[in-house]
């Protein structure tokens, strides 16, 4: 369900916080995924998650 390739990824997470989480440990909770291994992921774009923005940045 959530997509392997990380460019893919981050535009599928930033979509789902944006249309329907208040936020990253909503998501992965209603996901079911692990919320280090999803930042590490994006870290390694060099993104990182904005609680502010609710998005990764």
């Amino acid at each position: 369900m959530i997509p392997k390739d990380p460019v893919i990824l981050l535009s599928f997470v930033n979509t789902k916080l944006r249309d329907e989480y208040a936020g990253l440990t909503e998501l992965c909770a209603a996901l079911d995924a692990d919320r280090e291994a999803l930042e590490a992921t994006l870290a390694g774009l060099d993104y990182h998650y904005s609680p502010e923005r609710n998005q990764f940045v």
